[in-house]
């Protein structure tokens, strides 16, 4: 027979994230899976091309709030510091505030 092994108590399931914007809440997908294809995507962090945090933005928002973003109508400046402060929040750079 093999032994298995529950983990469970070890880990955290926490929710995900929010970030607010014009009252707006936005969840940020946290799961370990997009972090990890943000950071493949980010590389070095010095050539990071706009298709990028395209891609990156369809993987940290869900349809959902795509659609609230998207009916915002930001500036592409405005639209990359969206995106940016999303990842500094699932990778533990931006602290979150209440």
């Amino acid at each position: 027979m093999s032994k298995v092994v529950d983990i469970t108590d070890k880990l955290e399931f926490e929710e995900n994230p929010k970030l607010v914007v014009k009252g707006k809440e936005l969840e940020v997908n946290a799961d370990a899976t997009t972090v990890l294809k943000i950071m493949g995507i980010l590389g070095d962090s010095e050539n990071v091309k706009p298709s990028d945090v395209v891609r990156m933005y369809e993987l940290i928002f869900s349809e959902a709030d795509r659609k609230k973003i998207d009916k915002m109508k930001l500036q592409f400046a405005d639209f990359q510091t969206l995106v940016f402060t999303a990842i500094g929040l699932i990778t533990g750079e931006e602290e979150s505030g209440e």
